[in-house]
């Protein structure tokens, strides 16, 4: 019989303790730590390697470089948030909100490898309802297969008949090893399911894609160490009520981290957006006050977006302060700014901001458009809808320079601008005789507000 023990996790970082204790060593938190049942029968089935090899050290010097074959996928987002497509024996969580449409891409991938045979594993649907799925994104792949299954000793019984080339698991929470006695979703179970996956990915060199529910603050559900097995791990983001999901990469062992890919849900699935600029830019038949177009960066691809400002008396007193998709300590800091540097009266306004599409920014190369849409909105002067800016706002009220700022200025020329104005910093030693843009450069808050609005 099993000699069966019983030790205590910590349900936020997955530390292993063989008493309970009310604060966690490992990350500091109070009455974290749950019982779980730990059998420790060898004999347990569960993937098992093949065979175990002996490795011996080597000099790093004779290690060979080789570039890491990759697999191709129709879908160029998802490509680019990987680091050029799919690496064999990648072990990549996916992670998001319940309904954001997790479900949905990786159904949506499997059917684009029809040269490839996918098997999808669900433990939280039936065959039924992924079929409907399918065939809502008009289904035309006769290599994906579905196997509705939660206890992994029957998934890999079912994955050594098949024979996969690629391996999709919905979700890692539902899965149950039968090397551990406790419940699905726990720690001790999440911890064993994603170990004895990353085993069967690295030694068959077959891609493993894992779905990842999230807790009520938006971290991935289970224990930190799952995160530092994977791969890679792709966040996918943004409002269940909007209709753009943005697909970033927190690590990845095979890329940048610095990616993100952007989708749009729709009816019959999720449709890439190769120019995310246009949809984040809203279309208007005339000009109006409160409007700015800022050049940012979100990992390595450009950006253009809108923000808008509304600026208008404070009718009960206190006057309101409230940002959507931006730092609203940075707002106020540039409120703060504007009325100090700039001179105009703020203190007695009310200012909402919003990025428009439903984006969040934290890159501080919009502050001078932020700034603009504020002044707009208070002068009720409407800015060029043919006029970007791409410029950080110093406490002094100077404008200082921004990184990849040709980037910026490429992807205003692209869609059209006529003017970008930037720092005259970040213009040394930048070719601008290459652009037909017209690039304005300004050191101070002041020049920018004297040459806009007079």
């Amino acid at each position: 019989m099993a000699k069966v023990k019983s030790a205590y996790f910590c349900q936020e970082c997955g530390h292993e303790s063989p008493k309970w204790v009310g604060k966690c060593p490992s990350c500091g938190k109070w009455n974290t730590f749950v019982e779980e049942v730990i059998s420790k029968d060898k004999s347990s089935s569960g993937y098992q390697p093949s065979k175990k090899r002996a490795n011996k050290p080597i000099p790093i010097k004779e290690v060979e470089s080789t570039q890491e074959a990759r697999i191709e996928v129709e879908d160029r987002e998802l490509s680019r948030v990987l680091g050029g497509g799919i690496v064999p024996g990648s072990l990549v969580l996916i992670g998001g909100e319940p309904g954001i449409g997790k479900s949905t891409l990786m159904l949506q991938i499997a059917l684009q490898l029809t040269n490839l045979k996918v098997l999808y594993v669900s433990g939280e649907e039936s065959a039924q309802q992924i079929k409907m799925r399918a065939d809502r994104m008009e289904n035309k792949s006769d290599n994906c297969f579905i196997l509705t299954e939660t206890h992994t000793a029957d998934i890999f019984r079912e994955i050594e008949e098949l024979n996969p080339d690629l391996l999709v698991i919905d979700s890692i929470q539902t899965l149950h090893s039968p090397k551990i006695e406790s419940a699905a979703g726990s720690v001790g179970q999440v911890k064993e399911c994603t170990a004895e996956l990353m085993r069967f990915a690295k030694e068959n060199k077959i891609p493993v894609f894992l779905i990842g529910h999230i807790t009520k603050d938006g971290a991935i559900a289970g224990p930190k160490v799952l995160e530092h097995m994977v791969d890679a791990v792709l966040q996918f983001e943004g409002d269940r009520h909007l209709t753009y999901r943005i697909l970033r990469t927190t690590k990845n062992r095979f890329g940048s981290t610095n990616e993100l890919g952007i989708y749009e849900m729709q009816q019959y699935g999720l449709r890439q957006v190769s120019n995310p600029s246009e949809i984040l830019i809203s279309q208007k038949d005339k000009d109006s006050s409160g409007t700015a177009i800022g050049a940012t960066l979100e990992g390595n691809r450009p950006l253009l977006i809108e923000i808008q400002a509304l600026v208008s008396p404070a009718t009960y007193g206190t006057p309101q302060r409230s940002a959507t998709g931006y730092d609203s300590k940075r707002m106020n800091m540039l409120l703060a700014v504007l009325e100090k540097r700039g001179g105009f009266r703020l203190g007695i306004q009310d200012v909402f901001l919003n990025m428009a599409g439903g984006v969040r920014v934290e890159d501080p190369a919009i502050d001078l458009a932020v700034c603009m849409a504020i002044v707009s909105s208070l002068e009720e002067i409407p800015l060029s809808s043919k006029t970007c800016f791409a410029a950080e706002v110093g406490l002094s009220g100077e404008i200082r320079a921004v990184n990849r700022i040709e980037n910026r200025i490429a992807e205003a020329e692209k869609l059209g601008f006529d003017e970008i104005i930037v720092s005259k910093f970040s213009m040394k030693g930048v070719d601008t005789s290459r652009y037909k843009i017209e690039i304005k450069t300004f050191s101070q808050l002041r020049e920018v507000v004297s040459y806009l609005f007079g």
